[in-house]
């Protein structure tokens, strides 16, 4: 456990360092979010925390390939090279989130290049090639074939992208909500590691902790009033990271190898679906406002990637929430279901019915009981 505690450690602490010359890289290439009506901020502020991201994603990738994990020699070898496999890739669209940041790309040339990372990991090696499908309180494996697994690990990584994103709207949101659910996911696989003796899902720990690093290293820049922005080169890293996190867990090998009832968790399919729902449920809450925004534009006949000020997060602000209010809340609802998921698979009984119903209750009162007064909002 040392070891993990050590990557997310080196990952922070390289974030939080990077971030300051990061900074003042932007500033001198002119790489600002510029004020617009939809935005919340006041000032032009600068970009490129997605730099200081990668740096410390790659430094806690040197430790981690010189830690000793109790893994054997051939195993250790898969673990660096699908970890490898993955830093390549959020390289690549972390590369294309700058140019975006410094030339601001359209939405094609963009996705482009979001499907090219995911194509780096696939060509790889890295992707899902079972799917758990649930029947007779378990789950067996599904394998898929050569083009289906290609198709499906690059929409889901995409996917992830986007959704992330489009919850990047107020100071420290996107980070926060990120961390939230690496530090989930993390609990996840470490589990699998240790009490389930699943030496593969170690990628997965090693990804999740660096990625929480990160995440919580660029927070002390990025929280109201923000210093900078991770801007695209940011956003679309972490989405990245956080999606092949997971798949280098999900569909790596066959559902049967994972435990069905963890910790008192009584026997179904769920821990068996856990990998492959635990990236969704990590980022419902910004999957929920994708989905929304796509429905919306949509029907108001308007282009998928035209911007707006509907988000999940503005609403929260038209209620009544300060920004550094709604932005807690939406971290509480985003740890409300990822931490819930995950207590729901490992634990059963009274106890995490009563904790999923004291959470629960807890975000609503949050979120629709404490909002200050229509037209008197705090300009946090």
């Amino acid at each position: 456990m040392r070891q993990y505690l050590l990557i997310a450690l080196v990952a922070l602490s390289v974030t939080y360092v990077l971030a300051v010359i990061a900074r003042e890289l932007a500033m001198r290439l002119g790489a600002y979010a510029q004020v617009r009506d939809r935005d919340v901020h006041e000032v032009p502020i600068p970009y490129f925390g997605g730099v200081a991201m990668m740096g410390g994603l790659v430094a806690a990738y040197v430790v981690a390939s010189e830690v000793p994990f109790a893994v054997e020699s051939a195993t250790r070898e898969l673990i660096l090279h699908d970890a490898r496999a993955i830093l390549i890739g959020g390289a690549v669209i972390c590369l294309v989130g700058v140019i975006d940041d410094i030339f601001e790309l359209d939405a094609a040339a963009k996705f482009a290049g979001e499907a090219l990372a995911a194509g780096v990991v696939v060509i790889q090696g890295v992707q899902i090639l079972w799917l758990p499908v649930p029947g007779n309180g378990s789950a067996w494996p599904f394998a898929l074939g050569g083009s289906q697994a290609d198709l499906l690990t690059v929409l889901l990584i995409v996917a992830t992208v986007n959704a992330v994103n489009f919850v990047d709207g107020l100071d420290g949101l996107a980070a926060g909500v990120v961390g939230i659910g690496a530090i989930a996911f993390f609990t996840y696989s470490v589990l699998l590691v240790f009490v389930n003796d699943q030496e593969t899902a170690t990628t997965a720990a090693i990804l999740s902790a660096a990625l929480a690093g990160c995440c919580i290293g660029f927070l002390p820049h990025n929280f109201f009033p923000a210093r900078m922005f991770m801007g695209d080169s940011g956003a679309l890293l972490i989405g990245f990271m956080l999606a092949c996190s997971a798949i280098s867990l999900t569909g790596q090998f066959p559902t049967s190898r994972v435990p069905q009832g963890v910790f008192g968790a009584t026997a179904s399919s769920l821990p068996a679906m856990l990998p492959l729902i635990l990236p969704f449920a990590v980022l419902m809450v910004p999957f929920v406002d994708m989905l929304v925004a796509i429905v919306r534009r949509t029907r108001a006949g308007r282009s998928l990637f035209s911007p707006d000020k509907q988000h999940l997060h503005h609403r929260l602000l038209e209620i009544g929430h300060s920004h550094r209010r709604a932005v807690i809340v939406m971290y509480i609802w985003a740890g409300l279901v990822a931490c819930g998921v995950v207590l729901i698979s490992l634990f059963s009984g009274l106890w995490s019915v009563i904790g999923m119903s004291v959470m629960t209750a807890t975000a609503m009162l949050l979120t629709f009981g404490l909002p200050g007064r229509r037209g008197l909002v705090n300009p946090e």
